[in-house]
């Protein structure tokens, strides 16, 4: 499996071409055409990276680093190439900050376990949102038990939208780190990342040097964007299988100079610099971070979703997001007892509401009867339900190769459901 550290030229957007792409949008569910719209979930796949994943196993299976046959020297470039692609996708000024993660999760707890971690004592604060995702709350909550600090939330308006007066008010001297998701992942809202940066690194409170920030790309990277120079964030992180990549591998960019000063958060082999009974010494960043076999599969098949993305007129991309979801947004907004939740202007790609007299269960269930997959639940965004006073919503979310007759699709669906139960 080869992938090219080179930029791709970009070409003319399509969707109807886009869709010949993606093999796992051409079936039928319950004898419907499939209508996939769970993008916020995973995205689906195109053949350039099963084509990747396949190549590695038929051709280049081996472990890497430390080997000197030709398959392991294969795999190794695949590897390292791999973070060369990252790191040139998200203007990261260097490969040797873009550490490889099993997925945004855990490249949270990686930040929370070895760099805030060590710098908290008791009465500290970790700043977050309302609308964070748990995996961007609850590692803040286990590290801050552990030392007697304190996570605290900045509210958000009815629209959705972060008040940023609360944001500048809640940094305070005992502040460690702010924690922000760059979009959210149940409302669609795009937060003023470089501007939350600017704010959290200009406090000078006790003397202080500014307060670093992470950032929570998951749902932003496949539809933003996005340039760590431009954002001035410390970390950010993505995961592979919500920007049309592999399952299982995912990315914490984190400044040099932070990653120097952390401390590995999992001991094993190829995170080493020499191991004796008399202690051991680790390997410089991002190798610290990468105890064991990683997913060398799953990092090219990351690679080759990105070198596909770079390939597209991003632009043109962005205006057929936008496009799908104020359609959708038009034509929820016309059915009577349907309920918009969360109406941010500028948000992206998904639209989350309740249905006066149907749970948001029963009306995925009955859309999946149509062969319309959406999600619904609380989408791992608890204290967002609470917030609207809901249980829970269905989220329907929008990806590149998906068309406006399947909006209508979702609005007749959705119109079904409710004849199904007489509302």
């Amino acid at each position: 499996m080869t992938v090219s550290t080179q930029s791709t030229q970009a070409t003319a957007f399509d969707p109807a071409t886009v869709r010949a792409d993606f093999p796992a949008l051409h079936q039928e569910v319950h004898g419907h055409p499939l209508v996939y719209l769970d993008n916020a979930a995973t995205t689906q796949k195109p053949r350039a990276v099963i084509e990747a994943v396949e190549r590695f196993y038929t051709r280049d299976c081996s472990n890497i680093h430390r080997g000197v046959h030709t398959l392991a020297e294969r795999a190794t470039a695949i590897y390292e190439g791999a973070r060369k692609t990252v790191a040139r996708f998200i203007g990261a000024p260097s490969p040797g900050e873009v550490v490889f993660t099993r997925g945004t999760t855990e490249s949270i707890n990686l930040v929370a376990r070895s760099f805030v971690r060590p710098r908290l004592a008791p009465g500290d604060e970790v700043v977050v949102t309302w609308m964070e995702h748990h995996a961007n709350i609850v590692p803040w909550q286990i590290v801050c038990e552990e030392a007697g600090a304190t996570v605290k939330p900045v509210p958000f308006d009815d629209r959705g939208v972060l008040d940023l007066d609360a944001f500048e008010q809640a940094l305070c001297d005992r502040t460690r780190l702010v924690a922000v998701g760059h979009v959210s992942n149940a409302l669609g809202t795009v937060n003023p990342v470089a501007r939350l940066v600017e704010i959290a690194h200009a406090y000078r409170g006790g003397g202080g040097s500014g307060i670093p920030v992470l950032v929570d790309g998951a749902q932003a990277v496949p539809h933003l964007p996005v340039d760590m120079a431009a954002l001035g964030c410390d970390f950010y992180a993505f995961s592979a299988h919500k920007v049309y990549g592999p399952s299982g591998v995912g990315v914490l960019w984190g400044k040099a100079e932070h990653l120097a000063e952390m401390p590995p958060m999992l001991g094993g082999g190829d995170m080493i610099r020499t191991v004796s009974f008399d202690g051991t010494t680790f390997a410089e960043p991002p190798s610290r971070f990468e105890a064991g076999t990683p997913n060398i599969e799953g990092a090219g098949g990351l690679a080759a979703a990105l070198e596909y993305l770079s390939g597209l007129d991003r632009d043109a991309v962005a205006r057929h997001e936008r496009a799908l979801l104020e359609h959708a947004v038009d034509e929820l907004g016309r059915v009577p007892g349907v309920h918009l939740v969360g109406t941010a202007p500028g948000r992206e790609a998904i639209v989350s509401f309740t249905v006066d007299g149907v749970h948001p269960h029963d009306v995925g269930t009955i859309l999946d009867g149509r062969g319309v997959a959406i999600r619904a639940g609380h989408h791992c965004a608890q204290p967002i339900m609470t917030r609207f006073g809901v249980p829970a919503t269905a989220r329907a979310s929008f990806a590149l190769y998906n068309t406006h007759d399947e909006v209508e699709a979702l609005v007749s669906a959705v119109r079904y459901a409710q004849e199904m139960f007489g509302v």
